[in-house]
């Protein structure tokens, strides 16, 4: 179920990244120079968003609206504010990266972690099935011994 909920943020990102490609390709555009860091920091701040996404899908607490309306939000924000203190003459663009460096970092160990355990719990309780069947067969052999040998 949580994979499930996890699977419109992976989506978007696949989709968006491929549609993306294509436009660029088939229509021969470059992005500016001078637009670049805008672009960038768009990019940061969605792919933050795309992680936050998945993680609420894995927590459970996901929801379409909120994503999609954060999603084109922050994306824009993000580069709204790198432009507007770019023009004030003020480097944002170091700190953008950074802090949205880090929570995307942030989300992807938690995503990570959330994976591992859940593989760690699965391999347990595989190992917990297959010793459970091996100790009741033996149970089984030994009462037929009991009950052969009183005969």
């Amino acid at each position: 179920m949580k994979i499930q909920q996890a699977a419109l943020p992976i989506t978007g990102l696949v989709s968006g990244v491929v549609l993306g490609m294509a436009a660029f390709n088939y229509f021969h555009w470059s992005v500016p120079a001078q637009f670049a860091i805008y672009l960038s920091i768009a990019a940061l701040a969605a792919l933050d968003t795309v992680c936050g996404g998945i993680r609420a899908g894995i927590e459970g607490r996901f929801q379409n609206d909120i994503f999609v309306s954060g999603f084109v939000l922050n994306t824009l924000l993000a580069a709204a504010l790198v432009w507007f203190f770019d023009h004030l003459g003020i480097n944002l663009a170091l700190v953008a990266v950074l802090v949205l460096g880090s929570r995307v970092f942030n989300n992807l160990s938690l995503i990570r972690r959330f994976y591992l355990n859940n593989i760690a719990l699965n391999r347990k309780k595989q190992q917990e099935e297959n010793l459970a069947q091996t100790v009741i067969p033996s149970a089984s052999l030994s009462q037929k011994s009991e009950i052969g040998g009183g005969l």
